[in-house]
């Protein structure tokens, strides 16, 4: 089974990829972890070490997908 991470903020455009990218991802394939970097602060350099700029992000695999633009990840680390 694949391992996926979703990086967000909590903001609106972030909520709704969140739930677009777990409606749209095969669970019998893929297991998905959901990550609040504003609630996780010390998941924000794991992020950034992963090549994460923005959120909200999916990371597959180490493979990063950008999704929209709800925040930079420069923000979340405040």
């Amino acid at each position: 089974m694949k391992q996926a991470t979703f990086y967000h903020a909590g903001c609106p455009v972030c909520v709704n990829a969140e739930k677009s990218v777990a409606d749209g991802l095969d669970p019998k394939k893929f297991n998905l972890k959901s990550i609040h970097l504003g609630e996780e602060k010390k998941e924000v350099s794991t992020a950034e070490n992963l090549g994460v700029q923005s959120v909200p992000a999916l990371v597959i695999e180490g493979q990063v997908f950008h999704i929209n633009h709800g925040a930079d990840l420069e923000a979340l680390k405040n």
